[in-house]
């Protein structure tokens, strides 16, 4: 049976080269401060032996994780919604680039999630982070900001005074324009399926759908302001309460695709075909959106392009620059597919 190849430690590389261990440590650490020469031996000789320095050590000598923190609030038996595993998609894609690893942790939301950060901060386990899904009043950004440590959140918190770095989508643009978008087809008869009241998101999107009606002289009717939990299931339970006769709404949007999602399978269940007798929109553009029947129109956001953006700009903050340059809303775009029409005549 063969040997093992074992990495040869730095010992032998200094041993071979005829210099000391703290000379090849340079070397690798810190080129300039040797000279042409030796530094081309230890290299050659390093290169042969196949030798590779210690990451875990050398994290040490230079005081960092190089480690990335997202802590995933995520009901139980529940692992992530598809806005997450997009989002970590992004996330993975922009580290990569810049040679950092990605911690990942999971607990449901609420006071478990402080302990969590709490843990990663102070046992140093990660440079900074990524909060996602921010809340009106959100304790995570509270913390770290009393902490001091690098961050950037995917959001914002409108509670929140002190400035702190923050990548956003528009979400009453969006939904604004959701709802601009159905009151031009004709509808006068929208509701609405929000999401949790304390995710700072909700009230944005509400806010678009709120100005659009308020623009065309529509009354709210309460019955039709419903709050949902995200889910499919939400969606689906929600939709039987708005599909009781006598008076159905023409239109329903939602604050997120997969509560659409069970929107869609209500109506066709009661034997009611969305976009011809009832527009359905959702919120996201998760990749299921284009392959529902029918296909989901939606409000896209750049999942992908949002998680490469959120590492640069926490790059960026570890590299010291002022949050004030770090605070971005981009403007997202409404998405038509089969499941939106002009009303029932």
């Amino acid at each position: 049976m063969a040997t093992p190849r074992t990495n040869p430690d730095i010992r032998r590389v200094a041993a071979e080269a005829g210099v000391s261990i703290a000379t090849v440590s340079r070397v690798l650490n810190n080129p300039d401060r040797v000279s042409p020469q030796t530094r081309e031996r230890v290299l050659e000789i390093a290169t042969r032996l196949g030798y590779q320095p210690n990451p875990n050590g050398k994290r040490l000598r230079k005081g960092r994780a190089e480690t990335i923190g997202l802590v995933i609030p995520s009901p139980q038996g529940r692992f992530a919604d598809s806005f997450f595993l997009e989002l970590l998609a992004g996330l993975g894609e922009g580290l990569l680039g810049a040679g950092l690893d990605l911690l990942v942790a999971t607990c449901p939301p609420g006071a478990e999630e402080l302990t969590v950060y709490r843990r990663l901060v102070e046992g140093k386990r990660v440079d900074g982070l990524v909060v996602a899904r921010t809340r009106r009043y959100d304790e995570r950004i509270a913390y770290l900001l009393e902490q001091n440590i690098p961050f950037v959140s995917h959001g914002r918190s409108d509670l929140i005074t002190t400035p702190y770095p923050y990548l956003d989508v528009d979400g009453q643009q969006g939904f604004y324009m959701a709802t601009a978008h159905l009151l031009h087809l004709g509808h006068r008869e929208i509701a609405f399926i929000g999401a949790p009241h304390e995710l700072n998101f909700a009230a944005h999107r509400l806010a678009g759908y709120r100005q659009a009606m308020a623009e065309a002289n529509l009354p709210l009717r309460l019955e039709w302001l419903l709050e949902g939990d995200l889910s499919e299931n939400s969606g689906y339970q929600l939709a039987q309460s708005l599909l009781e006769p006598p008076r159905l709404p023409t239109a329903i949007l939602c604050a997120n695709d997969l509560m659409a999602i069970g929107v869609l399978r209500a109506l066709r269940e009661r034997g009611l075909q969305a976009g011809r007798e009832v527009s359905v929109i959702g919120y996201d553009d998760i990749p299921q959106a284009q392959y529902t029947d029918p296909p989901l129109s939606t409000v896209h956001q750049p999942f992908r392009d949002t998680g490469k953006r959120l590492v640069e700009m926490l790059l960026a903050r570890l590299a010291g620059v002022p949050v004030a340059a770090l605070q971005e809303v981009w403007v997202p775009e409404l998405v038509l597919r089969g499941s939106d029409g002009p009303p029932p005549t």
